[in-house]
């Protein structure tokens, strides 16, 4: 038998978990950097994902805690897709996916890890990233830090911000 190494992991196991909604407590605590907050909109914002399936996984959710779809404001919803957009923009000149997937899970039932609290999953995926270890060691290798990540698309998102004032 083969062992994988993950002593990152330790840190994850042994920590206190969040007692709250992460969507509505982290915005407020003003720690963007360390809370892999991205961008802030005026009714929603982007955050990484902190156990991402592939490397630049982000998650849109509005500042309001609403855990239904269908009672997002349109303000709200517009501005979802927007910064969607901006985030595929962003992901595509960082990392350069061969694809995406975009989703919401709505209900336990369909995945929510936070199901009271609504959010919009992108995920860039890349031509063989799915490989034998998910299937054969039931562990996905992420080749990139977290950090790492924020810093590379934190820097391309100001830059397309700058860009967009300018014209």
């Amino acid at each position: 038998m083969k062992v994988l190494w993950a002593p990152w992991r330790i840190e994850y196991i042994r920590s206190p978990k969040h007692e709250g909604c992460i969507f509505c407590d982290f915005p407020r605590e003003n720690r963007d950097r360390e809370r892999l907050i991205l961008h802030r909109g005026r009714y929603s914002f982007v955050i990484m994902n902190n156990y991402p399936y592939n490397p630049g996984h982000v998650m849109i959710a509005p500042y309001r805690h609403v855990g239904r779809w269908e009672d997002l404001t349109d303000e709200e919803l517009l501005e979802i897709m927007r910064l969607s957009q901006l985030m595929i923009k962003v992901i595509k000149k960082v990392m350069n996916p061969d694809g995406f997937n975009m989703g919401v899970n709505l209900g336990r039932v369909a995945g929510a890890g936070i199901e009271d609290h609504v959010h919009l999953h992108i995920v860039p995926r890349w031509n063989g990233d799915t490989n034998f270890m998910p299937v054969v060691a039931d562990t996905k290798v992420i080749p990139e830090s977290l950090q790492e990540a924020y810093e590379e698309l934190k820097a391309a998102i100001e830059e397309m911000m700058e860009e967009s004032k300018s014209v």
